[in-house]
């Protein structure tokens, strides 16, 4: 059963959502991607909002463009977890999605991350399902541990060969 609901507005946003779900492999969890409109499909949106409980989702990342309303109106009527992912638009810059979803109104948060942040969607799910699951909580203290090994030998590379050869 599906622990994390994937759903964006457009198959426009695939590319950002799409490293929410590569993280989501990584960290062995399962979810559910879809594309649905809250303003062109509205009974699609509400069926898939109020039946997601039902299907065993603990979080929902929803991602959204220019109005932004799909994880506002999300978190509206999913009693758990919204992480909302302003997408960059071509007319500000992602500024009026990131503003449409992080200025929610009291008593219905949505927990946003920086536009295009399809990764770190993904990662804060993983957290959110950690704080109950401790086989979740290994899995991303190796990802953090992968992350600094990483730094680390970047460092090594950089004082072996200089900034000018790296």
């Amino acid at each position: 059963m599906a622990k994390v609901g994937i759903v964006m507005g457009s198959d426009s946003d695939m590319p950002i959502m799409a490293k929410a779900a590569d993280i989501l492999d990584q960290l062995g969890i399962d979810y559910e991607m879809n594309i649905i409109s809250a303003h062109r499909e509205p009974e699609e949106f509400f069926a898939y909002a109020k039946s997601a409980e039902e299907r065993g989702y603990k979080v929902i990342i929803a991602g959204a463009g220019m109005a932004a309303h799909l994880p506002g109106m999300c978190a509206a009527i999913f009693p758990m977890p919204v992480i909302g992912i302003p997408m960059h638009t071509t007319s500000l810059g992602g500024r009026d999605s990131l503003y449409s979803i992080v200025q929610m109104p009291t008593g219905i948060p949505v927990a946003t991350v920086a536009i295009n942040g399809g990764a770190n969607a993904g990662l804060l799910a993983a957290k959110i399902l950690a704080t109950g699951d401790a086989e979740i909580l290994d899995k991303l203290k190796a990802y953090s541990k992968t992350l600094k090994e990483q730094v680390i030998a970047k460092d090594a590379k950089l004082q072996e060969v200089g900034y000018k050869n790296y």
